[in-house]
């Protein structure tokens, strides 16, 4: 089973070359993106420059992506979040979120960076047994990628939901944390892999990230996940890289 997880940036970089990115990659079995969006927002046109950004993003990528199931779960308003795609040919037993900052349908006064976080997750039958992909975009809080009393509540948060799964599971995603947080390390507690530790990667930027801090990706695995492949690919279609992961 492969995946690959992207914080798309909206198609700030790119929307033609975002595209052609996911052409190359359509045979890819589950697709957790990040920064997604569905439509314009005129409530927010004064707080976010919408001009470059594909506020169709969520139609246009899963059209291409024709042999996927689509599942998006926004968490700003209705049309901006996470969304996963999943091959068809792969059961999906349950989809859903949690939230794990906030609450759903909360819209900051002043900061609109700092809105509601949740984890989007699918559990899929395999001939080994059930696994569950989560799909996660950590706390933005303008303050870099440090611990800070949300962060930690968000890390609690999750480790209570994993807790509640009785499979294996792959957590990825843009945690927005650095290496050495005890956000991060909270999750790692739980026995997951860190797969972006243990192959020593020292960025999950692209060149349109130019601040110093080049970690914000990451990929979690139970033991149980046996890693065939794991790497950062090099294509720049965003500010983040895409994480490709291949497993058994």
């Amino acid at each position: 089973m492969t995946i690959i997880s992207l914080n798309t940036w909206g198609g700030r970089a790119s929307k033609e070359n975002l595209l052609a990115f996911f052409e190359a990659h359509k045979d890819v079995d589950i697709f957790c993106l990040q920064e997604i969006w569905s439509a314009p927002y005129e409530s927010l046109k004064d707080k976010i420059d919408q001009t470059k950004v594909m506020t169709n993003g969520m139609q246009e990528i899963s059209a291409l992506l024709s042999n996927h199931q689509m599942y998006f779960r926004p968490h700003v308003l209705d049309d901006y979040g996470l969304m996963i795609l999943v091959k068809k040919d792969l059961p999906v037993l349950k989809e859903g979120e949690i939230f794990v900052h906030h609450y759903k349908g909360y819209v900051p006064k002043d900061d609109i960076g700092t809105h509601a976080r949740n984890v989007h997750y699918v559990t899929i039958e395999t001939p080994h047994g059930n696994r569950t992909i989560m799909n996660f975009h950590g706390l933005w809080n303008g303050q870099g990628k440090s611990d800070s009393p949300d962060r930690l509540a968000q890390s609690e948060r999750i480790m209570e939901f994993i807790q509640t799964i009785n499979n294996p599971i792959v957590l990825c995603g843009d945690f927005n944390l650095s290496p050495e947080t005890e956000s991060l390390k909270k999750l790692e507690s739980l026995g997951l892999r860190n797969l972006i530790r243990e192959n020593n990667i020292t960025s999950t930027r692209t060149s349109f990230y130019t601040k110093p801090e080049k970690f914000a990706d990451y990929a979690l695995v139970s033991p149980e996940i046996h890693v065939q492949n794991f790497q950062v690919l090099p294509e720049e279609v965003s500010d983040h890289s895409a994480l490709y992961l291949q497993f058994t």
